[in-house]
C-alpha cells in the first residue's frame, strides 16, 4: 500500500527561528539590508494610512499581475543592455519588475476589474491597514530580493535571509496577503 506523506512547516520551529533571529540582531551594528527593510515598514505604515485599505488591497493584486507578467514575458532579459556587468544584471532585473509593476499599477487602477475588487472609498480598519501594509512590503521586498543571485545571499543579514530569501519565507510572503485578503472580507 502506497502512502502519501506530506511534509507541513513546524510552525514551533518558525516561531523559535524567528525570536531567535530577533534576539541575535545586534541593534549597534545593523546591515544595510536592515536599514532598506526598515525604511519599507516604516514607509508603508505611513503610506497605509494615507492610501486606506482597499488601495492597498488594489497594490497587491498589481503586485501579483505583475509577478505573472515579469515572470512569463520571454522579451524581458533582451531589455538589459548586452553591455552589462554580469555581476550587475539582477539590478536590471529588479528595476524592470519595478518599472512593469508601476506601469501596471496605473494602467490596473483605472480598470474597472480592480475597482469592482477594491472599494476605493472605504479607508478599513487601523488593524487591517497595518496587516495588508506588513504584507504588501514584505511580498516586495520578497520578491525584489529574489532576484538577487543566491551567491549574494552571503551579504544580507541573516534575520534578512531568515525572513524574506529562503524558500519557506517567500512561499510565505506570497500566500500570506492572499490569506488576509480571504480572512478579511469586503465588510468593515
Amino acid at each position: 500500500m502506497l502512502v502519501a506523506s506530506t511534509t507541513y512547516p513546524d510552525v514551533h520551529a518558525i516561531i523559535t527561528g524567528a525570536v531567535s533571529s530577533v534576539s541575535s540582531f545586534n541593534f549597534q551594528s545593523p546591515t544595510w539590508d536592515m536599514f532598506i527593510i526598515m525604511f519599507f515598514l516604516v514607509a508603508s505604515f505611513v503610506y497605509g494610512l494615507t492610501l486606506g485599505r482597499d488601495r492597498i488591497i488594489m497594490i497587491l493584486i498589481a503586485i501579483y499581475i505583475t509577478l505573472a507578467v515579469v515572470g512569463a514575458a520571454p522579451f524581458m532579459d533582451q531589455l538589459i543592455p548586452p553591455d552589462a556587468n554580469p555581476n550587475n544584471v539582477f539590478m536590471y532585473r529588479i528595476a524592470l519588475f519595478l518599472g512593469a509593476f508601476v506601469a501596471l499599477f496605473f494602467l490596473l487602477s483605472r480598470s474597472a476589474i480592480l475597482r469592482a475588487l477594491a472599494r476605493s472609498d472605504a479607508p478599513g480598519e487601523w488593524w487591517q491597514i497595518v496587516v495588508f501594509s506588513i504584507l504588501h512590503v514584505g511580498l516586495l521586498i520578497s520578491i525584489t530580493l529574489s532576484f538577487i543571485p543566491e551567491e549574494y545571499y552571503g551579504q544580507l543579514s541573516q534575520m534578512t535571509r531568515d525572513w524574506f530569501v529562503g524558500e519557506g519565507a517567500v512561499f510565505f510572503w506570497v500566500i500570506a496577503p492572499i490569506a488576509a485578503m480571504t480572512l478579511v472580507g469586503g465588510g468593515d
